[in-house]
């Protein structure tokens, strides 16, 4: 059997970590979100089709031919025409009975192999708010209607964006219509097909999705929990180390360092000396973190520097991003009300009562570098010495 991971959109709402990177490509616990999603289809399928659009080739290169076992096959949707459009990209070369499912969620073995015993399935979760999904109706097991994103902020079945099929689909997907959004809509297609055919409904035991740049937070924060600690350091007199805490090989953990797990820290780092690395942490592959800094709850991708003296908390760190000494973070606000960011032009609340910044790939700070909550930088952006960041650096 077949997957097809659609993978191609251009996922403004987590911006700016993916202007200029594929969402399926950012990392949580020191793992692209594709590669989570491939590791959970061991033993299911035996090829995976992945739809590409939006800086395609970067996916395309980073995972090769292979992975894990399942051949890896590329389709280019050409223009982003929305998931339906995504889904007929593949027609030619499926057959059969196969999988669906979005290349920015995260799913487990288990949950799918439940939904695969079906002819036709789709994966939905139980949620307080569907606002930001599309709300299932179910009606004695099986899909009776969904509603995209509704307007109201109410209890329901969340689509988590996980369907079996059939090659049937792309017969009633070529007849679709553009939505409200201007888009071809797979929920449209699936909702017309459950008319002929009874499609069973599964609840997901795990499913995180990656709506904003904060989601990858609450993902990170839950994947961590279930580590086990490995250490491959090289660990100078006077480390601490309690935990779950997993560290790569060629990584050096100078004197002083106290590490809390859970935390995950890659490959040919450099740690410390006198660091606080604090639980729920992922640090990437390739980086250093400065004499007495304290990193909380974030997420530091591959190749990125935090100069000494600086503090991180709740925050989501890109790609080759230096931060230069002093550089700190405010993740809480006076009130403590939860804290909003501006998406789409638009300010929302996060949800969290800490959430610190989001920084894009190839930032530098100046020194002493302070930011408000909730605010983002742009990739390659610059600030000054000494500046404080009240809005958004676009």
């Amino acid at each position: 059997m077949k997957a097809v991971i659609l993978a191609a959109g251009k996922s403004t709402r987590t911006h700016p970590l993916t202007v200029s990177k594929p969402k399926s490509l950012l990392k949580i616990a020191n793992k692209t979100i594709i590669e989570h999603i491939l590791s959970q289809l061991h033993g299911i399928v035996s090829e995976a089709v992945i739809v590409i659009g939006h800086e395609g080739k970067q996916i395309s290169d980073y995972l090769g031919s292979t992975y894990g076992g399942i051949r890896l096959t590329f389709v280019q949707q050409k223009k982003q025409y929305g998931t339906g459009d995504a889904l007929l990209a593949v027609e030619k070369i499926i057959s059969g009975k196969f999988i669906v499912l979005m290349g920015d969620d995260l799913y487990n073995n288990e949950d799918i192999k439940k939904c695969v015993k079906h002819d036709y399935c789709i994966l939905v979760k139980e949620v307080k708010d569907v606002s930001s999904f599309g709300d299932v109706m179910i009606k004695e097991g099986y899909l009776h209607d969904m509603v995209e994103k509704p307007e109201k902020s109410v209890p329901g079945h969340a689509n988590t964006g996980f369907y079996v099929l059939d090659d049937k689909i792309f017969s009633v997907t070529k007849k679709l219509k553009k939505s409200s959004r201007g888009e071809y809509e797979i929920t449209d297609a699936i909702k017309t097909f459950a008319k002929k055919e009874k499609v069973v409904v599964e609840e997901a035991g795990f499913w995180l999705p990656t709506t904003y740049p904060w989601s990858l937070l609450y993902a990170n924060e839950r994947l961590l929990d279930e580590i086990s600690g490995d250490v491959y350091a090289t660990v100078e007199k006077g480390v601490t180390i309690k935990g779950k805490v997993v560290v790569g090989r060629n990584t050096l953990l100078r004197a002083g360092t106290y590490i809390e797990g859970p935390v995950v820290i890659g490959e040919h780092c450099d740690i410390g000396p006198n660091c606080y690395i604090r639980p729920f942490t992922s640090i990437g592959n390739n980086c250093r973190v400065g004499n007495s800094v304290e990193v909380k709850n974030s997420i530091v991708m591959d190749n990125t520097q935090i100069g000494h003296l600086s503090y991180l908390g709740d925050s989501v760190i890109g790609e080759n991003v230096n931060l230069a000494a002093g550089f700190i973070v405010a993740n809480l606000r006076h009130d403590e009300k939860k804290i909003d960011s501006i998406v789409k032009g638009k300010l929302i609340s996060s949800g969290r009562r800490k959430f610190g910044t989001v920084i894009a790939d190839n930032v530098k700070t100046g020194i002493r570098t302070s930011i408000y909550p909730g605010r983002k930088i742009w990739p390659g952006k610059t600030t000054l010495p000494g500046e404080i960041v009240k809005k958004d650096v676009i």
